[in-house]
Formats: structure tokens, C-alpha cells, sequence
């Protein structure tokens, strides 16, 4: 499969790649009902017998168990064949509740890496994503750049390996690049859904930022159900998902 650099960060990505949104399971706010975990794997593991050398998860994706499943997958793989693992925060859950909150507190984020690493059995993070400058979307975002300052630093230590963002605006994208090195964008994109075409993808190229675009399928309306598959962007903007079912957001 054809293979593209991911922004500044140095990573080689398939021009696909695969979410875990749909493999999270019923029992939290945002499910998409019952999942087989022997199914989720079997999928996982296809995608990247075929090619596919990253997954796309996130912590709030069923309150942990997206990225215990990827972890269980990345066990599967000897070190030389296994996908880079793009995980992403600041979406939080009470234990107890299972409500869920936002917060860009470093001291949150920094305990959301530290229990990603955990559930996904890796010393490392390929790529570390604000999942949401704010939530629910368009409220406050104060306390983005100490955000970005947390995962810079977390960075440093070895943590991460590239810090990304998802759905950002242009004005939050550049007060991202005063603080720290942004490898990627993860916004919405489909056929049906082409806002950010007007400002955010040509600030992108011009940063050269990569971008990372989510519900490409448009949950499945741009697609049959027995061709389901994403799409290849010919503009330069970056690396596109996804090409199956389970996708992220």
C-alpha cells in the first residue's frame, strides 16, 4: 500500500488507516451497540496484513476498551510488523458514572498517557491527539496552550513520539504551533461534509500539517454496504482514512 509522511513527524503512514470507534462497544455515551471482540481483532489483524500500518484509537472510545483491544492486537505482531498505534485525550469519565467530561488539565492529560500506555502494553505512543479543543464543541477552550505544553513535555520524555490535534479550528491550529510541533489534523471530511476544504486544509498544507480525516464514509451514507471503502486524496493535504467499517471521530 502507498505509503506518505505524516506531516513534520517523520512517520510513514498507509495512505489508510484504520479507527476503532465502532470495535469500543455498547455501555458508554457514544456506542455503537455490541461488538465481538474476536471480530474487532480479526478485522485489526487483516487490515494490517494488508497494509494498513496504523490504528486510530482514543481513551474515551468505550471508557478504555478500544485501546485494550488494540493492545491485545499490537501482542499478536513481532516489533517489525506492528502498526503504528495514534491514540488521542481530554475526553474523561467518571469510574462510577460513566459520565463523560472534558478537561485539558496537563495533570489529566498527563494521567490519560500514562493509562493509554497502560491499556495499550507500549512504551510509547506513535502519535498523542487532543481529542477536542473543547466539549461539547464550540464551548470555552481556555487552558489549550498548558495542554500543549503538557504533551511537549511528554514528548521529551519519550512518552509520545508526535503530538496531533482533532477538530480544530484555523485560529486554535496556530495558537497550537506557538507552543509546540503540530504532526497532524483530525478533522471531519467526506463528500458531504467539505467545510474544511475553504480554510483549514490549505492552512494544513501550508504548515505542513497532516491531515487525518474522520467519518470519510459519512457513516456510511457515501458508501454501499458491500463497497465500503474510503477514498484517496490527490490534493497533497496528507494521509486519509478510513477504509472499513470501524472508524473514529
Amino acid at each position: 500500500m502507498k505509503r506518505r509522511l505524516l506531516g513534520t513527524s517523520g512517520l510513514e503512514i498507509s495512505a489508510i488507516g484504520l479507527g476503532t470507534w465502532a470495535i469500543a462497544g455498547p455501555g458508554w455515551e457514544f456506542g455503537w451497540g455490541a461488538q465481538d471482540d474476536a471480530d474487532s481483532l480479526a478485522t485489526l489483524e487483516y487490515a494490517v496484513d494488508q497494509g494498513v500500518n496504523w490504528i486510530d484509537t482514543a481513551a474515551v472510545y468505550g471508557l478504555g476498551h478500544a485501546e485494550t483491544v488494540v493492545g491485545q492486537l499490537l501482542k499478536r505482531f513481532p516489533p517489525s510488523r506492528r502498526p503504528l498505534v495514534f491514540t488521542k485525550g481530554s475526553l474523561v469519565w467518571d469510574e462510577k458514572t460513566r459520565e463523560i467530561t472534558h478537561s485539558l488539565s496537563p495533570a489529566s492529560l498527563r494521567r490519560e498517557v500514562e493509562d493509554s500506555l497502560r491499556r495499550l502494553g507500549t512504551e510509547a505512543i506513535d502519535l498523542y491527539q487532543i481529542h477536542w479543543p473543547s466539549f461539547p464543541p464550540g464551548g470555552p477552550d481556555e487552558g489549550l496552550e498548558d495542554a500543549l505544553l503538557a504533551l511537549h513535555h511528554l514528548k521529551a520524555e519519550g512518552k509520545i513520539r508526535a503530538i496531533g490535534v482533532s477538530n480544530f479550528d484555523v485560529p486554535q491550529l496556530r495558537r497550537a504551533l506557538a507552543v509546540t510541533s503540530i504532526a497532524s489534523l483530525q478533522p471531519p471530511y467526506s463528500a458531504l461534509m467539505r467545510d474544511v476544504e475553504t480554510e483549514i486544509l490549505p492552512f494544513c498544507a501550508a504548515m505542513d500539517i497532516g491531515v487525518l480525516p474522520y467519518s470519510v464514509l459519512q457513516s456510511g451514507h457515501t458508501c454501499s454496504h458491500r463497497h465500503c471503502m474510503g477514498f484517496a486524496s490527490n490534493r497533497g493535504y496528507g494521509s486519509n482514512s478510513w477504509g472499513t467499517a470501524p472508524g473514529s471521530g
